[in-house]
This record gives structure tokens, sequence and C-alpha cells, in this order.
């Protein structure tokens, strides 16, 4: 069977969505140059009419996504880092994401908005290297984390077949994994649909991103001593908390790696909403940045704020004992 790269997973997602669907069009700065990896072959396959290459102005070529979906289409818009969503946080969370419920479902905006280099990687700078998608599942907007590439290439399938906006953030850290696939195989995935990447009956590991591939790492690590559950709950929301219950009916204990702040981030929703409504046997830990974290301006630094393979073993530990 061939090797799908993460990246390479996205790129085939575009193109098949493309094909099947002439309403599909991608939009962003510098995406016929392909600067990062995802439209690769697309301008020569599809067209400058398909594949269009936008101003450097975020609020206002998101703006016109809303205005193209409301006209029937279908926009894939690429930011290249992040924190641009901050700038158009209005325009997603506050006006596409309610035009469906302001217009009783007359109107629909099939917008999807792809972050291909989220995270942090050395020398990313420290207004490039924020996880907010947090806020978005906050504000109710469909947020997806796929950590492998047939998970990015479907979920990213559904986004873009999605009537209402969806976010897809595909982590840096994420972008090296591959996988042999059968190529047909590939198909969308249901969003708010979790994945158990290894069955466990101590501890319920829940990760996102890139995070799943340190929690499994882990788990591994710990095989003779704990038996840990890596659950992935794939989309941020809408969330997988029926499959999050399922795998705490068999362990009883909780630890969450979130790559994002610590103060209402995800991993603070789950440990809530778990101990109001689900089956532990210990007090729950997380695994996260640190509260309000600052990350690109020291490499050293940035690693020590980063979630990692040895705070997660700690937690996990911490949390079997407790309850045994």
């Amino acid at each position: 069977m061939p090797y799908l790269s993460y990246l390479r997973a996205i790129n085939r997602a575009l193109g098949d969505e493309m094909e099947r669907d002439p309403a599909v069009f991608v939009m962003g700065e510098d995406i016929r140059e392909a600067l990062t990896n995802t439209t690769i072959g697309l301008l020569a396959r599809f067209g400058p009419q398909r594949v269009v290459e936008t101003p450097l102005s975020e609020q206002g070529f998101t703006n016109f996504a809303t205005g193209a979906a409301l006209a029937g289409r279908r926009p894939v818009v690429e930011y290249q880092i992040p924190f641009l969503l901050l700038l158009v946080i209005e325009q997603i969370a506050n006006q596409a994401n309610k035009v469906s419920l302001m217009s009783g479902g007359q109107a629909s905006v099939p917008v999807t908005y792809l972050l291909p280099a989220a995270g942090w990687r050395p020398a990313w700078g420290a207004q490039h290297s924020d996880q907010p998608y947090s806020t978005f599942g906050h504000l109710g907007v469909k947020t997806v984390l796929p950590a492998t590439p047939t998970d990015a290439y479907g979920l990213l399938a559904t986004a873009i077949r999605d009537d209402d906006p969806v976010l897809v953030f595909a982590p840096i850290a994420a972008h090296g994994v591959q996988e042999n696939v059968v190529f047909a195989d590939l198909a969308p995935i249901p969003l708010g649909v979790g994945r158990v990447h290894r069955a466990g009956s101590d501890v319920t590991v829940l990760a996102v991103g890139h995070l799943v591939h340190d929690a499994l790492a882990v788990a591994e690590e710990l095989a003779d001593e704990i038996s840990v559950e890596v659950f992935d709950p794939r989309t941020i929301y809408p969330f997988d908390w029926n499959g999050l219950a399922a795998s705490l009916d068999k362990t009883g204990r909780l630890v969450v790696m979130d790559d994002a702040n610590r103060f209402c981030g995800l991993a603070a929703e789950v440990l809530a909403t778990a101990a109001e409504e689900m089956r532990l046997i210990a007090p729950p830990k997380r695994v996260t940045r640190p509260d309000s974290a600052v990350l690109g301006c020291v490499p050293e630094l940035d690693l020590a704020q980063l979630p990692s393979r040895g705070q997660l073993a700690t937690a996990i530990r911490k949390v079997f004992k407790s309850g045994s």
C-alpha cells in the first residue's frame, strides 16, 4: 500500500472535493505558489477561477467568502498562521456562523476555514504559535483537529460538504505523520465522532491533534505498569461526549492532553463535563500549556511551556494511584 502524508492528505481532499463539486474553490494568500504545500498542483488542474489569490486583507477576503457561500459557492479559505483567525473572529463567529439561525434555515454559509500550519515550531514567532481552537468551540463554530492523514482527509472532506462554517486546524507537529492507505478507501468522516487509537482498561488519555501521537508513545512506555486507552475526539465542536463516556465507563480515570492555554481551554471543559456527568473513580488531571503562554520568543523556553510526554506520564501515574 502507498504512504499518505498528512499534508498530502489535505491536498488530496481539496483536489477530490473540487473535482466532485464545481462549487468548491480555494482562496488565500500565496496559495497559487502553494507556500504551505496544501494547494500544490491545484492551479494547473483547476485554473485561476477556482484557485483564487487574495490581497493581504484577512477581514476582506473572509467576508468575501461569506458572500460567495451565500451565492451558492463552497469556499475553502486558507490562513497561513492561526493568529490570523483573531483578526476575523467577528466575521466567522458573529456573522457567518449565525446566518442559518438568523434566517430560519433559509440561508447557509458553507465555508471551510483551513489552518494548515497550526501550533508551534522553532523560530515560528510569538504571534504565530497560538492554538485558538478552544475559542471557536466556545463560540459554537464547528471545529476539527485531525491527528492522522486519513482523519485529515476525511474531516476536511466533510467540512467542505457541510452547510455550516467549519474550522480545520492542521497542527505543524503532525505534518510528518504518514500512513499506509488504500486511496479508494479514503472517505468523509462525520463530525462529532471520536476515535479510540489504543484500547486500555486503567486510564483514559484524551489527546487532540499531534498530541495523540505523544499519548500513544507514552501509553506504550507505560504498558507494563498501566493499561492506557487513548481517545481522540477529532472534533472539538461538536464534541463526542458519548465516546468519552464509553471510555470512562471502562477506566474511570481521565487525563487530558491539550495544546492550548490552561485557563478556559478545551481540557478545562472536558474535565468539568466528565466530573459532572461521567464515571470517575479518581480526580482527573490535565496537561496543557500554562496560563497565558507566550510561545515563539525563545525556543528553549517554548519547549518548557509545551505539554510534554514526561508531564503526561506523571499525570497518568498520579491518576492511576489515586484511584487504586
